[in-house]
């Protein structure tokens, strides 16, 4: 693992700020946090491998009074995306000076000038209440833009640094106008604030918008267990975001030990398993209440090849496809159930973000702002081992982060839940 940082050059300024702890270069965190995997690194003669620690450096590589910046939020809505625009332009503007900071509209489509989307002026009076508001005032859009055609309006605007705010997708995007600006030799900061209400950025702890997610999940699982046990034989299934990786489902289902079944993509089930499983249930306890990953058994539908904008293969719907089949099962076997679905997918991510995740979404955009201040480049800000970090686009876009299925959180849920470990 390579967690070296591209910079743009010397840093020539002194920072502005003032009364704030500078954050030394040679600051870092250890990635491991277990002594047996230190030892392993080191019994083979090497270091360890160790991150670089976010925050204000005494010295900067942009002029803040000859500086513009831009924002753009990409790909699906996620609760805080209004908080993180908020940091970084209050930053901009009251930690280094800055005065011209672009909101690029409707995604990547916004850099690209022939498309018309004309950016917004961010200022401290136009973000000064957006906190409080769910989605995004700059607007989003899935798929890729051309990244010349991008470059070319950020090098006529005068932008030197570009915060992207956005998933994997989004952060691959981000790296390939990063690779545009070098192979121009053009100044261009480019850094990536993760965004992902699936929690699936690899060497990133955790991304702003989860906690807010789980804490609505739970509201729908609470209106599924209250359904489930007001009916003989009730049942309530809740579908949850997670195409790749369950964090949402597993935490949710920790939550006051009401979910009896917690599906996820990482832990495969068959449907004979599954339904076997939910019988027992019904027949000894008399209700179940079960939540289901949206990227959770696909293999058991239809396989299809189409993709969306982003390049993602779109699902099958595994909420209504277990729905449909739990009724063709009781019903084959003159069992009656009462059966309630709920989706609160879209309502979940349009939420504006709690309390923590507001905090979060702030510390985020401050170390945005800091490194691309101090000339980094093709980089996401994340957290790791409790401390705000750097990590190499690269590295962050490497696989997608997923529960380990031997691991200790997957151990919790079935702990919690009651249902067997291997449903197959």
């Amino acid at each position: 693992m390579d967690f070296t940082i591209e910079r743009l050059g010397e840093c020539r300024f002194p920072s502005p700020m003032q009364g704030v702890r500078f954050t030394l270069d040679s600051e870092r965190i250890m990635y491991h946090s277990r002594f047996d995997e230190i030892e392993g690194c080191i019994g083979d003669g090497g270091e360890p491998p160790t991150l670089e620690l976010a925050g204000p450096r005494e010295r900067i590589f942009f002029e803040p009074a000859k500086t513009a910046c831009g924002i753009v939020t990409c790909g699906g809505l996620c609760p805080g995306i209004n908080d993180v625009i908020r940091a970084v332009t209050l930053s901009l503007h009251h930690h280094y000076g800055v005065r011209k900071v672009y909101g690029f509209r409707y995604g990547y489509e916004g850099l690209v000038k022939r498309l018309g989307h004309t950016p917004l002026d961010l200022t401290p009076e136009a973000v000064g209440h957006i906190g409080e508001l769910g989605g995004t005032i700059l607007a989003s859009s899935r798929g890729p833009q051309k990244p010349a055609e991008m470059v070319d309006n950020l090098e006529e605007l005068g932008i030197g640094v570009l915060f992207t705010v956005g998933g994997d997708g989004t952060l691959k995007g981000a790296g390939a106008l990063a690779a545009e600006a070098r192979r121009r030799g053009l100044p261009l900061s480019i850094i990536g604030i993760p965004k992902t209400i699936d929690n699936d950025i690899s060497f990133v702890q955790k991304t702003f918008g989860f906690e807010t997610a789980v804490t609505e999940a739970h509201r729908a699982i609470y209106a599924a267990h209250v359904e489930a046990g007001g009916a003989r034989n009730g049942i309530g299934l809740v579908k949850l975001m997670g195409r790749d990786s369950g964090f949402i489902a597993a935490f949710a289902s920790l939550i006051d030990s009401q979910v009896n079944f917690c599906l996820i993509p990482e832990a495969p089930f068959s449907l004979a398993g599954f339904l076997g499983a939910l019988q027992r249930r019904l027949e000894s306890r008399g209700h179940a209440v079960v939540v289901v990953a949206e990227g959770a058994g696909q293999e058991l539908l239809a396989a299809t090849a189409e993709r969306d904008t982003s390049g993602n293969i779109k699902f099958g719907d595994i909420g209504t496809f277990l729905r449909d089949a739990i009724k063709w099962h009781f019903a084959a076997r003159s069992m009656e159930v009462t059966l309630k679905y709920i989706d609160p997918s879209y309502i979940i991510r349009s939420q504006p973000a709690n309390t923590h995740d507001s905090a979060l979404c702030l510390l985020l955009g401050h170390s945005a702002v800091h490194a691309g201040m101090a000339g980094r480049t093709n980089m996401v800000v994340g957290f790791w081992n409790h401390q705000f970090t750097h990590v190499p686009i690269t590295l962050a876009t490497s696989a997608r982060k997923k529960i380990d299925p031997e691991g200790w959180l997957w151990s919790s849920v079935l702990a919690s839940t009651g249902q067997p470990r291997e449903m197959l």
